[in-house]
């Protein structure tokens, strides 16, 4: 089943950027696991994010991982934690395990999606 159909002008309000994850860790007081994300985004600087992605996904394998992520969305308080962003990825049949989106080459971080 697919969503309702957008406008290309809803679509370019939503800003899609590369970054790379500068750090990882683990993110206690989250309802579901979870790591705490920081990511550089080139020029826009660095932001925060919380990421369900722990069954797929190790901390250490995470440190310089180019992802995409929204970076134009208001900060969303999860528990004690500001999260800056909305990292991107795929869900598994059961929505427990998220596949990230990445670049499949190295690209300057802060580049644009379209």
């Amino acid at each position: 089943m697919t969503k309702s159909e957008i406008t290309w002008q809803d679509f370019e309000k939503i800003d899609i950027r590369v970054g790379t994850i500068i750090s990882a860790a683990d993110f206690e007081k989250a309802r579901n696991p979870s790591y705490q994300l920081e990511i550089d985004f080139g020029d826009l600087g660095i932001l925060k994010s919380s990421a369900q992605i722990t069954a797929l996904y190790k901390k250490e394998d995470l440190i310089g991982k180019q992802i995409l992520a929204v970076v134009n969305f208001p900060k969303k308080q999860i528990a004690n934690f500001f999260s800056e962003c909305l990292v991107l990825g795929v869900y598994g049949e059961n929505k427990s395990e998220v596949t990230l989106l990445t670049s499949n080459l190295p690209v300057k971080n802060g580049l644009e999606v379209g």
